[in-house]
């Protein structure tokens, strides 16, 4: 993942993942931060509930009842990896990368690409709500105290 000269790190003056995400769009200044943005905005309005978070030294997340995906941002594309891609339909065919293996599956933008809303926001709700049902599952599964 390509790193930026003042690669913002968990915690550093207390700026919320909201916040080092902002920072990042704006860091990155060309076509890379446009196209987060876009993602970011498509995200939300899919899953107004969404909880953005920043991980692993740099990379936005977005949770709702788990990971929906992370939007990593390299030289010559923005990629979005699903968390649990392999498990969902991709009737519209996005996801175009890391599609060997068994859990992830990953759309990666390029500069110029258009992004199909309505599959992409699609594609987020049907994550969304795999994550919550996974989590119904394991609640389910839960032995309860006598």
């Amino acid at each position: 993942m390509e790193k930026s000269m003042s690669d913002p790190k968990q915690g550093d003056g207390g700026a919320s993942p909201s916040q080092l995400i902002d920072a990042r769009i704006q860091e990155l200044s060309d076509w890379r931060g446009e196209m987060l943005a876009r993602v970011r905005s498509l995200m939300k309005q899919a899953e107004p509930d969404v909880v953005e978070e920043w991980k692993w030294r740099g990379v936005p997340v977005w949770s709702h009842a788990g990971i929906i995906c992370t939007g990593e941002t390299y030289k010559s594309a923005v990629k979005l990896t699903f968390a649990k891609g392999a498990s969902l339909e991709d009737p519209s065919g996005l996801f175009n990368s890391s599609l060997e293996g068994n859990t992830r599956r990953a759309i990666d933008f390029h500069e110029g690409d258009k992004i199909d809303e309505k599959a992409l926001k699609a594609l987020i709700r049907a994550a969304v709500a795999l994550n919550i049902s996974v989590q119904t599952a394991r609640t389910r599964k839960k032995p309860k105290s006598a």
